[in-house]
C-alpha cells in the first residue's frame, strides 16, 4: 500500500516536473552519445584497420636503398626472425594529370609481373588488374583518381628518369601502405597532387636501369621476433647499397597518423564524454534537492503517517534515475548511430576497402552503469535531506530570511530600480545556491567554448604555419640532392623571384635509451621564405652552434638545451656524429630538426648540397612555372602553397567537423537545459513571493521581472566563469591530442567567447518566455497557503 502510494506520487511529480526531466534525460543522452559515439568510432576503426592489415599482408618492417643487385635478397630472407621478403622499385615522378594546371606527384611502386604482390597486396576496386604482356599500364591509388576524376582507360603523363611517359591506367586500388597517403615535402595529404601508381616490376626496372636490382624492400617477421634485432641485421646488409635504414611500420606515416588519430578519438572522446555526465550529476543533484526543499511538508506528512526511510529513499532515487535511464537509453541509440556515420567518414578518408561496424555490448553496459550511477551519485544529497527530516521539522514552516543588510546594500543598490534591487538582495541573502545556479551556468557555457575550440585551433594552425612560418609561393623538392648551383637554373624559372634552397636528410637519433627516427633540414641562415615560429608566434633563429630540436621530440628523447644526440645519418656513407642541442622549438606539426644548411654539408663530409628549392613566384607567372615544371626532369615533387593550404584545411576539416559538430550541438542542448532547469527551480522556490506580490498590486509583467531579473544577474555573471572553464577543458584535449607528428594549439578566438555568450544569453531568452507563461497562469490561491 505504501509502495504504491510512493510510486503515484512518482508520477504525478515525473508529470508536474516534465519540463526539467527532459531537460536532465537530454544532458545524460548527450554524455552518453558523446562516450558511445567516439567508443564505437574507435573499436571500429582498431577492426578495420586490423582486418585490412592482415588480409593484405600489411608488412612489417620498410627499407628504401640507393640501389642493390637482386641476389642480396636472398641474404635478406635468411636474416633471423624474417618470414617473408619482398623487393621492389620505388620512386617518386612528375605527372601531368589532365585538368591539373600546375604539376601533380606521382610515386611508382612496382608489383610482380605475374601474381599478386606477398607483402601490401592490393585491393582492387575498379578496373582490371595490370597485363603483363603490357609496360604502359599502371594501377592508380583510389584517392588519386576520385580527386582528378581518373577512370579505368584514362591516360597520364609523367618524367620518368628524365623521358616523357604515358601510362593508361588499368585500374583503381588501395594498398594498406598508403592508407593515408602523403607526398614527398607534404605533411597532410593533397589527394589531387599526389597519388600512388603501381606498375609491373619489369617495366619499373627497365624505367630506372634497376633491371636485376631493387632500391626498396618490405619485410614480414616471424611470431616473436625481436623488431631491433632484425632492423639492426638488415642495416648491416644493406650499408654497402645505400641503404636509408630500415624501420618499422609504426614509423610509416600512414600507419604512424592512423595510429594516433585511433588514440586520440579513444582519450578525447572518454575525456568529453565523462565531462558531459558530469555536469548531468551535478544538475540532477541541483534538481532533486530543490524539489527536497520544496516538498518538505509533504515528507513531514508522510513520515508522521508511518512512511519509512526505505521507500522515501527510493522514492528520491528514482525521481533522479527515471531521466537518467531514459536519457542512457536515448543516448546509447544516438551514439551508436552516430558512431557508425563518424566511423564512415573516417573510412572514406583512410580509404579503408571494407568498414567493420563495431558495437561492443559490455561498453554499453558500462556506459549505462556510469550514467546511473552518476545520477544517482547527484541524488544522494537530496535523499540524505529527504531521510533526516523529522516530521515535526519537516512540517514547520522554515526560518524566515533574516532581511538585513547586506554588502550589496552598501555598494549602492537601494539606488536601483525595484525589481533590480530584489534580485541583488535576493542573491546575496541566498549565496549558496545563487553559486550552485552559478556554476550550472558556467560549465554549459564552458562546454559551448570547448564545441567551437577545434574550429579556432585549425584556423591557428593555418595561419602559423601557411602564413607565418612558411611563406614561399612553391616548394621544388629534387630527385637527387643537387650542388649549389642549382639555385642560378632554379632562379631562370617562369616568375621566380627568389630562390632558398634547403637539404633534407635522413636521420636517427639517439639519446640514451631512446631513439627516434626523422629528419634534418638544413635551411638557409637568415631565410625569409622558410621561418621557423612556434605556437606562441615567437620566430625562432637557428642557433649558431648545435641543433635545433622540436621540443615534443626533446621530450621524447629526454633531451634539454645542452644536451648531447647522437645523430646516425641514413644516406651518402652513414656517419655517425654527436650533436649538441642548442635550442628548442615548441611547434605543431612534424619531428622534424634544424641546422644551419652549411652544417648539415659538414655533417655528411661533402660540399653544400640541396634536396629541394623554396622559391616565391610572380603572381602572374605561377601558371607558367607549373608548365615548365611538368617537364623538369630534376624536379621530382612540387607543392604550391595555395594548395597546400587548401588540402590541409580539407584534411582536418574532414577529420574534426563532423566531430566539432556533434559537440557542438550538444554542447547547446546541454545550455539550454542548464539555463531552463535554472530558472524553472527559481520559480518554484518563489513561486509564493511572486504570488503575494501579485496580491499586493504588482502586474504579472512587473513580477516577471523581478524573477526574470535575478537570473539574468546569473547568467551574465555566469559568462566568466565559463570562459575560464571552457580554457581548462580546452587545455585537457590539447593535452591528450599531444602527438609526435600533430599537437593542437590552445588556441580561442574571441568569436568563440562571444558565440558561447550569444547561445547562453539566448538560452536564457527562451526559457523566460517559457516560464513567463507559467507565471502568467500562477494559481494565487494555491501558492499563498502556508504551513499551520
Amino acid at each position: 500500500m505504501r509502495t504504491s502510494l510512493l510510486f503515484r506520487k512518482l508520477r504525478r511529480d515525473l508529470r508536474h516536473l516534465v519540463g526539467q526531466v527532459v531537460a536532465i534525460a537530454l544532458v545524460v543522452a548527450c554524455g552518453d552519445a558523446a562516450i558511445v559515439a567516439m567508443r564505437t568510432n574507435y573499436d571500429s576503426l582498431i577492426a578495420t584497420r586490423d582486418v585490412y592489415y592482415r588480409t593484405r599482408r600489411f608488412a612489417t618492417l620498410f627499407v628504401h636503398l640507393r640501389r642493390a643487385p637482386e641476389t642480396v635478397a636472398r641474404r635478406l630472407a635468411e636474416v633471423p626472425g624474417v618470414a617473408t621478403v619482398e623487393t621492389r622499385v620505388v620512386a617518386d615522378v612528375v605527372l601531368d594529370v589532365p585538368g591539373l594546371a600546375e604539376p601533380a606527384t606521382g610515386r611508382l611502386v612496382s608489383v610482380p609481373d605475374r601474381g599478386r604482390p606477398v607483402l601490401n597486396d592490393l585491393h582492387l576496386r575498379a578496373g582490371r588488374w595490370l597485363d603483363p604482356a603490357r609496360d604502359d599500364e599502371v594501377l592508380a591509388s583510389e584517392a588519386f583518381a576520385e580527386a582528378n576524376r581518373l577512370h579505368p582507360g584514362d591516360r597520364i603523363a609523367a618524367v620518368v628518369n628524365g623521358r616523357w611517359r604515358r601510362f593508361t591506367i588499368a585500374g583503381v586500388a588501395l594498398s594498406p601502405e598508403y592508407v593515408y597517403s602523403i607526398g614527398p615535402g607534404q605533411v597532410f595529404p593533397d589527394d589531387r597532387r599526389f597519388g600512388v601508381l603501381w606498375i609491373r616490376r619489369e617495366a619499373a626496372a627497365a624505367a630506372f636501369d634497376l633491371t636485376g636490382a631493387f632500391n626498396d624492400a618490405v619485410f614480414g617477421l616471424a611470431p616473436g621476433a625481436a623488431e631491433a634485432t632484425v632492423i639492426a641485421a638488415v642495416d648491416r646488409l644493406l650499408d654497402p647499397w645505400g641503404g636509408l635504414g630500415a624501420f618499422g611500420r609504426r614509423d610509416l606515416l600512414s600507419a604512424r597518423f592512423l595510429d594516433d588519430e585511433i588514440a586520440q578519438h579513444k582519450v578525447s572522446g572518454t575525456l568529453i564524454g565523462y565531462v558531459f555526465l558530469g555536469i548531468a550529476a551535478f544538475l540532477v543533484n541541483l534538481v532533486l534537492a530543490r524539489l527536497v526543499a520544496t516538498q518538505r511538508e509533504q515528507i513531514g506528512v508522510l513520515k508522521a503517517f508511518g512512511f519509512p526511510n526505505g521507500p522515501l529513499a527510493l522514492h528520491f532515487l528514482l525521481l533522479g534515475l527515471v531521466p537518467a535511464v531514459a536519457g542512457t537509453v536515448l543516448g546509447a541509440a544516438l551514439g551508436v548511430w552516430l558512431g557508425g556515420l563518424v566511423t564512415e567518414v573516417f573510412a572514406t578518408f583512410y580509404r579503408f576497402p571494407v568498414l567493420a561496424h563495431v558495437t561492443r555490448p559490455d561498453e554499453l553496459l558500462a556506459t549505462f552503469l556510469v550514467s546511473v550511477g552518476a545520477a544517482a551519485l547527484g541524488a544522494l544529497r537530496a535523499v540524505r535531506l529527504a531521510t533526516t527530516l523529522t516530521p515535526a521539522v519537516a512540517m514547520r514552516p522554515d526560518a524566515p530570511v533574516a532581511f538585513r543588510s547586506t554588502w550589496l546594500d552598501r555598494l549602492g543598490v537601494r539606488h536601483l530600480g525595484p525589481a533590480l534591487r530584489m534580485a541583488l538582495r535576493n542573491i546575496g541573502r541566498r549565496p549558496v545556491k545563487a553559486a550552485l545556479t552559478l556554476l550550472g551556468l558556467a560549465l554549459a557555457c564552458g562546454l559551448l567554448v570547448m564545441g567551437r575550440f577545434f574550429v579556432d585551433a585549425v584556423r591557428f594552425m593555418t595561419d602559423l604555419e601557411f602564413h607565418r612560418a612558411q611563406r614561399q609561393d612553391a616548394m621544388l623538392v629534387f630527385a637527387e640532392p643537387r650542388a649549389d648551383r642549382v639555385a642560378f637554373d632554379v632562379g631562370h624559372l617562369p616568375g621566380v623571384q627568389r630562390t632558398e634552397l634547403y637539404r633534407v636528410v635522413p636521420v636517427r637519433l639517439r639519446a640514451g635509451p631512446h631513439v627516434a627516427r626523422t629528419v634534418i633540414m638544413g635551411l638557409e641562415p637568415g631565410g625569409t621564405l622558410r621561418r621557423l615560429v612556434d605556437r606562441r608566434l615567437r620566430e625562432q633563429v637557428l642557433p649558431a652552434a648545435g641543433l635545433l630540436i622540436g621540443a615534443e621530440q626533446a621530450h621524447r628523447l629526454g633531451l634539454r638545451v645542452g644536451d648531447t644526440v647522437t645523430v646516425e645519418v641514413l644516406e651518402g656513407s652513414r656517419p655517425v656524429r654527436r650533436l649538441v642541442v642548442g635550442a628548442l622549438i615548441d611547434d605543431l606539426i612534424g619531428n622534424s630538426a634544424y641546422l644551419d644548411r652549411r652544417a648539415v654539408a659538414r655533417l655528411l663530409g661533402e660540399g653544400p648540397t640541396a634536396s629541394g628549392a623554396l622559391v616565391a613566384v610572380e603572381r602572374s607567372a605561377r601558371p607558367a612555372l607549373a608548365a615548365r615544371l611538368k617537364g623538369t626532369p630534376i624536379v621530382a615533387g612540387v607543392n604550391f602553397r595555395a594548395a597546400m593550404i587548401r588540402s590541409f584545411e580539407e584534411t582536418l576539416a574532414r577529420s574534426m567537423g563532423m566531430t566539432t559538430a556533434i559537440l557542438t550541438t550538444f554542447a547547446g542542448v546541454i545550455a539550454v537545459a542548464m539555463v531552463y532547469n535554472g530558472l524553472r527551480i527559481a520559480l518554484s522556490e518563489r513561486a509564493r513571493e511572486l504570488a503575494s506580490l501579485r496580491v499586493l498590486g504588482f502586474t504579472r509583467a512587473e513580477t516577471t521581472r523581478m524573477l526574470v531579473a535575478e537570473f539574468v544577474l546569473l547568467v551574465v555573471a555566469s559568462l566568466p566563469a565559463g570562459w575560464a572553464l571552457g580554457w581548462l577543458t580546452c587545455w585537457l584535449i590539447v593535452i591528450s591530442h599531444n602527438t609526435e607528428l600533430f599537437r593542437l594549439p590552445l588556441a580561442i578566438s574571441r568569436g568563440t567567447y562571444g558565440y558561447a555568450s550569444l547561445v547562453m544569453l539566448l538560452a536564457a531568452v527562451f526559457a523566460v518566455l517559457v516560464v513567463r507563461r507559467r507565471i502568467h497562469r500562477l494559481d494565487l490561491v494555491t501558492a499563498l497557503k502556508t504551513r499551520e
